[in-house]
């Protein structure tokens, strides 16, 4: 990766605090609690840029992937210049998370020989997985609208974000110490062709579990991207139809009885289908981000030029929204193709190693962070039933920060085992 496409975040995040600067004077973000001679948040933006610095220093010297560290590094730019927009008093804090985000992609690359033992026990991350995805629905708090925190003093954690890191370790070691079986069924039920039942029975309490997180939890955007992590991470393993018709079967029929027996899937959907029934009430946040969306346009309002604190929640939920009327189509499109360059090289790591676990967990890293972005701007823009889940790298959050560089991580750490299986051919 050249110096120059290295300093694009820099020059992304400097030109953001340049101009709210300029708009806000001295102080900003932040003016409302800092003088005119003091920028409170400079030591951490520095220890900031020290730690990707080092991050960079670390992936050269094992010769590992920097893209993946580069796009992620891209799309921070632009969430932290998003939050210092938005909420300035979060600002602060979002640079300590970020931080703690590139430390956590640091020890996952130099612990990685440690991390990789997990995938030769399938079952028990079955079991962790399973463990972590259920606390919130016993001892969870409703933060939002949605019971998927747990809640320590003045911290707060959403387990579901490092639920789904468990998940694709335990999809990547079951689907691969099990390809045989599930890629060569012994029976065929109608036109579906499926291996014995207890095979497929883990897949399927995964389904049954993330319909639990909607209906108790009331977390559908959890609900959806484990979902469709099950699934496509199952498809991409087996490369078997059959799978996926039979998830959507079991989804829809989930959505009917759901629809059907609780009161608070109805007003999610209704919301969805008839967002202008209620404008100011129910539907409000949604109506307010079609809103900003609209205004919008192509080339946008101007940087801290719109009004997108209208939004309710705009530095978490909605920040995609907050970008398109601001940024226009430009910007949000600009966005949306750095996920995909993300997924792209991913896959690409994936395509390069030799054994199907770690192939299949690169492969799910790329997925679930391209799914998690598809499902929130989807929801935004009233694709899709609102999810209330975090734009990975630019909403404002810990777990979701911390997640995300960890994902980063291990792709960035199996790019190592390519370029080893390279140098062993």
């Amino acid at each position: 990766m050249s110096a120059a496409i290295r300093l694009a975040p820099l020059g992304i995040l400097l030109s953001g605090l340049v101009i709210l600067l300029l708009k806000h004077g001295a102080g900003a973000p932040g003016a409302a609690i800092a003088s005119a001679r003091e920028l409170p948040y400079l030591p951490w933006l520095a220890l900031l840029l020290v730690l990707a610095a080092a991050s960079y220093a670390l992936a050269a010297r094992r010769h590992l992937d920097t893209v993946p560290l580069g796009i992620a590094y891209v799309l921070l730019a632009v969430g932290l210049s998003e939050i210092a927009r938005l909420r300035p008093e979060l600002f602060i804090a979002q640079l300590r998370w970020a931080s703690v985000g590139i430390f956590l992609w640091g020890a996952t690359v130099i612990a990685w020989k440690h991390w990789r033992r997990l995938l030769d026990y399938p079952y028990v991350l079955g079991l962790l997985t399973t463990g972590v995805l259920i606390l919130p629905l016993l001892f969870g708090v409703s933060i939002g609208g949605n019971r998927n925190w747990l809640t320590f003093g003045a911290f707060s954690v959403q387990p579901s974000e490092f639920g789904k890191i468990l998940l694709i370790f335990f999809l990547a070691a079951y689907l691969a110490d099990h390809l045989a079986v599930l890629t060569l069924p012994a029976r065929r039920v109608f036109f579906l062709r499926l291996p014995p039942v207890r095979f497929i029975a883990p897949l399927a309490a995964l389904w049954g579990l993330s319909v639990l997180m909607f209906v108790i939890a009331r977390d559908l955007g959890s609900a959806l991207l484990f979902f469709g992590m099950a699934v496509i991470m199952t498809y991409m393993g087996t490369g078997r139809k059959s799978y996926v018709f039979l998830a959507g079967l079991f989804i829809l029929l989930a959505a009917a009885l759901s629809y059907a027996f609780f009161g608070h899937v109805r007003v999610r959907f209704d919301i969805w289908l008839h967002p202008w029934a209620d404008p100011s009430g129910m539907s409000y946040q949604v109506v307010q981000s079609l809103f900003a969306v609209g205004t919008g346009g192509v080339w946008g309002t101007g940087f801290a030029e719109g009004h997108p604190n209208l939004i309710p929640e705009v530095h978490t939920d909605f920040i995609f929204a907050a970008i398109a009327e601001e940024l226009g189509l430009v910007g949000a499109a600009f966005v949306l193709v750095n996920f995909a360059l993300l997924f792209w090289r991913g896959s690409r790591i994936a395509i390069g190693l030799s054994r199907p676990q770690e192939s299949l967990l690169a492969a799910g890293c790329a997925v679930s962070l391209l799914l998690q972005a598809f499902i929130i701007t989807a929801g935004v823009t009233k694709l899709l039933p609102l999810t209330g889940i975090t734009l990975p790298f630019i909403s404002y959050g810990g777990s979701s920060m911390s997640a995300s560089f960890i994902l980063i991580g291990i792709l960035t750490a199996l790019s190592g085992e390519k370029q080893e299986a390279r140098t062993d051919g």
